[in-house]
């Protein structure tokens, strides 16, 4: 089946293009677009697509605002957001990811990222690209916690430490497996094991658990 996505930007040149590119893939689909936050927002609920592709920039409700109704924290059945932007600012970043967006993307990022985040974004895979997941992750270590983190409610092993480590440094589930010598579907095993120990619901609030125990610290690389 293809993957379900709706593209939300204000710009209809943008729109398109985004549409194209996606559309002319053979696993994925775009069943929605909209020009503004409130139609986004509408469009997801009654569509539930398998990836939600928003612009920051957008009138009415702008593209943090409606990841955070779709995706926040109070939502109980949050859908994948990925939101995509011609501004690489720190406080955009940091926004989305509150927000509970699972990616972050520039909209020159190229045709291959595009399509890979999307894919990683409906198989709950990593979706900030790794050369990029490390600097946005310092920014919420260097801004701290606004809470102190939640304690494992179990402790967690040695693999799920390792396997924890590898998604703070922005490894994929692929590149986790292949590090680790494990198989894939033991990586996905641990990674929802580590989401109910320590209270998250996705693998970039799991990084950032790294980074807020300091089990990774800025400056520190792999």
């Amino acid at each position: 089946m293809a993957i379900r996505v709706i593209v939300a930007d204000d710009q209809e040149i943008v729109r398109t293009g985004l549409t194209m590119i996606l559309n002319a893939q053979p696993d994925i689909e775009v069943v929605g677009e909209a020009g503004d936050g409130h139609r986004a927002v509408d469009l997801a609920r009654r569509l539930r697509p398998e990836v939600c592709l928003f612009d920051i920039r957008m009138p009415g409700v702008d593209g943090i605002e409606a990841t955070r109704r779709l995706a926040g924290p109070a939502v109980l059945d949050p859908l994948a957001v990925v939101v995509i932007t011609t501004f690489d600012l720190d406080e955009y970043v940091y926004a989305a990811l509150r927000a509970g967006a699972r990616g972050f993307l520039l909209k020159d990022a190229g045709t291959a990222l595009l399509t890979q985040a999307v894919r990683a974004a409906a198989a709950g895979d990593a979706l900030i690209a790794p050369n990029i997941t490390t600097r946005l992750l310092r920014a919420f270590a260097d801004a701290g916690p606004v809470a102190p983190p939640p304690q494992p409610v179990d402790a967690l092993t040695l693999r799920e430490e390792e396997v924890l480590l590898a998604v703070a440094r922005g490894r994929t589930n692929t590149e986790i497996a292949e590090e680790l010598h494990i198989s894939l579907s033991t990586v996905k095993t641990h990674i929802a094991s580590l989401m109910v120990k320590i209270g998250v619901r996705n693998r970039v609030e799991i990084a950032m658990w790294a980074y807020h125990t300091d089990r990774v610290r800025p400056g520190r690389s792999g």
